[in-house]
């Protein structure tokens, strides 16, 4: 966005929050972890925020600031100003814009979430291409968020399920109402296959764009489940012996034709499932180096209880087109819809920091890119039901089995040290070294009930 752009878009700003009466302007950002985090203004502070940003300390927000160089500087970014239907009664009168973070001397922050994203879209458009996602959102609805209980269900709903008017479907339903009225347009809603899951597909847009739409879905879906008296879940593994809650990417790339017009690097006219070869590389990108990204787009211990045996989960770095046991699965399109020509990224779940996961997916593709990674064969094998030796014939690598063995490949990447930063990069690897010692080190009801009679 150029400064004749920014401009326009602050006065655009400023005019709607008069004219809407809008009281209150929260600016958002997100943590290392992603987050959410606010700080509200009143609209008479509107224009020298949109001006010259806000001061706080950032030394007060995990993974920003030390304390001996703490202050930091959040710019609104005007092209994210929307109203929160839900907020002040719902009467609209309060309005959210995100921030990008910056040093005192107007430098860009390193530990900003959003700056790093910006900066590999950037890497890629001095390529010739732009990045697009589009998520299928899984979450959970429970009757409370009491960590104490085993978490109570909703409904007792199943794959595809339409159930009769409930608690649950009719905050799908609100929900879905109120993305569509800040501008977060959904493609499908439906009920997911276990008790109480549900999953809402956001549409295809640009990465940036589509980060910040999933902290806001994300913060919809609770706030709108708290004024009911329920409570949703992100969590990726919830209950025991039931599916987990996934974050399936759907991805692209955008680049240009021999006469300047944008189209889908993706597709390419003939080829098998009609992928371009630019599309095959960005695919072998992501699949040689999975194991290393999977501590950033699955970052708790409980994403690891999500993907093992037995509950649909991608296991094995494969690829295939009509294999949903493979990492990367390549949906069926028509044929005359170019646009629609995509790669589905199977292993994120919705606990990700998605400025950061889509950081190190854009950087994983697009090292094949540019470096022709060759594509290996598609594997066509039911691999939920492969046994070791199969495993080994096939010569295919698994998916990091637990959050440590995540982080034993992340630290030894440079792929995920250059995409993330010096900042993020270190400090991630030293807070989720502490989550895992901190679990190693509990000791749980299951090990109780199994040991402490026996032993």
């Amino acid at each position: 966005m150029n400064q004749q752009q920014l401009d326009q878009q602050r006065q655009y700003v400023l005019r709607a929050v008069e004219e809407r009466g809008v009281k209150l302007i929260r600016l958002w950002f997100t943590d290392v972890l992603g987050q959410l985090k606010s700080v509200a203004i009143s609209p008479a502070e509107l224009d020298t925020a949109l001006e010259e940003g806000l001061h706080f300390d950032g030394s007060a927000i995990d993974g920003f600031s030390r304390i001996q160089e703490s202050d930091v500087l959040a710019r609104p970014d005007p092209s994210s100003f929307e109203l929160l239907p839900w907020a002040d009664g719902g009467d609209g009168t309060t309005g959210r814009m995100f921030c990008d973070i910056y040093n005192p001397d107007g430098s860009a922050f390193e530990g900003d979430p959003r700056h790093v994203l910006r900066r590999n879209l950037r890497k890629a458009a001095d390529d010739g291409y732009g990045f697009f996602v589009a998520p299928e959102m899984e979450f959970f609805y429970f009757a409370d968020g009491e960590p104490v209980h085993k978490p109570q269900l909703l409904d007792s709903g199943g794959y595809f399920d339409l159930t009769t008017s409930d608690v649950a479907s009719d905050l799908r339903r609100e929900t879905i109402s109120v993305l569509e009225t800040m501008g977060i347009p959904v493609e499908y809603s439906f009920h997911e296959d276990s008790p109480s899951q549900h999953e809402i597909d956001l549409r295809y847009t640009d990465a940036l764009t589509m980060a910040d739409q999933i902290m806001t879905f994300r913060l919809v879906v609770r706030e709108l489940a708290l004024e009911r008296g329920r409570f949703a879940s992100f969590m990726p593994k919830p209950l025991a012996g039931m599916q987990g809650s996934g974050m399936h990417l759907h991805l692209s790339l955008s680049g240009t034709d021999d006469d300047g017009l944008e189209n889908n690097a993706f597709h390419a006219d003939g080829a098998e499932y009609a992928l371009s070869d630019t599309a095959r590389m960005f695919t072998a990108g992501l699949m040689r180096h999975a194991r290393e990204i999977t501590a950033v787009t699955n970052q708790l211990v409980n994403s690891y209880k999500r993907l093992v045996v037995g509950y649909e989960a991608p296991i094995w770095v494969s690829w295939a087109q009509n294999n949903r046991s493979a990492l990367i699965r390549v949906p069926v399109t028509r044929p005359d819809k170019t646009t629609s020509t995509r790669i589905e990224y199977r292993s994120p779940d919705p606990s990700c920091n998605p400025y950061l996961a889509f950081s190190v997916i854009l950087a994983a593709g697009m090292k094949g890119v540019r470096e022709g990674y060759e594509l290996p064969d598609e594997i066509t094998e039911n691999l939920f039901e492969v046994t070791p030796a199969q495993v080994k014939a096939l010569g295919i690598d698994a998916l990091p089995a637990s959050l440590s063995e995540a982080l034993d490949e992340m630290e030894k990447s440079e792929l995920v040290h250059e995409a993330l930063g010096d900042h993020i990069f270190e400090w991630f690897l030293r807070n989720k070294r502490t989550e895992w010692r901190d679990y190693k080190a509990h000791v749980s009801q299951w090990e109780l009930e199994r040991y402490l009679p026996s032993w």
